[in-house]
Order: structure tokens, then sequence, then C-alpha cells
């Protein structure tokens, strides 16, 4: 496969990259759904949605990005861990942008994504999927 050709660390960010616009597109169809054809509220829609980019997120990037020899019980609650702390982050963020200072919910939900998902890939590769200490 000529794409193992690049070195790991590309090779993993460049799949970050990838599952993250999978989980952009669950997390953002849901949040725009929920704001524009269900009146919701932009923040519990955002937040909505980020369950939802979860789940595809946690699917991708156990198998594609970091090739995770933890088992589902060893890296699931790690992985819920940092979504957590993702969500409670995305939480605040919007309440800040949107509710506090009254900015556009949109714009203001990529400046979030931005932030959470430095903050996920760190926490990711460092805790969630990092190899077993052999």
């Amino acid at each position: 496969m000529p794409f193992r050709r690049y070195p790991r660390q590309f090779r993993q960010l460049a799949a970050y990259g990838l599952s993250g616009i999978a989980a952009a597109v669950a997390h953002y169809g849901v949040l725009i759904g929920l704001v524009e054809l269900r009146g919701m509220a932009p923040v519990p829609a955002t937040l909505m949605g980020f369950v939802a980019g979860g789940i595809v997120s946690y699917a991708c990037n156990r198998w594609l990005t970091f090739a995770a020899t933890r088992t589902h019980a060893e890296a699931g609650w790690r992985f819920a861990l940092i979504a957590a702390g993702g969500f409670v982050l995305t939480g605040v963020l919007m309440h800040l942008f949107v509710t506090k200072a009254g900015l556009p919910y949109l714009p203001m939900q990529l400046v979030t994504t931005g932030i959470v998902m430095a903050f996920s890939f760190l926490g990711h590769k460092f805790f969630s999927f990092a190899d077993r200490a052999r």
C-alpha cells in the first residue's frame, strides 16, 4: 500500500484527520439539523452532536488512526474519559461563545472543534489508545 511509505506519525495524523472529518460530519449534521429543523438551542444541540461524532470517532480512531492494541474494555473507558473532557470543553466554550458573547453558533463551533480536536488527539494518543506497557 503506497500510504505505508510515509512516516508513522504522518500516517497517524492523516488518519486522525480523516476520522475527524467523518466524526465532524456526524456532529455537525446533528447540530445543524436540531438547530435549523427542530429549533433547538445551539448548546444542547452541539452536545447531542458531540455524542454522535464521538461514536464515529471511537470506531475510526480505534482501527484506523492508532491501530489499538488494547481491548475494548481497556480502551473504551479511557476513550470515554477523554471524550467526557471534550464534551465538557465543548459545552463550556459554546456556552461562552454563543450564550454569553452572542456570537453565531456555526463559526464558534468551528473554533470549538479545533480546540477540542487538539485536546482529544493528545488524550487518545497518549492515554486511550496508547500501547500497553510491554
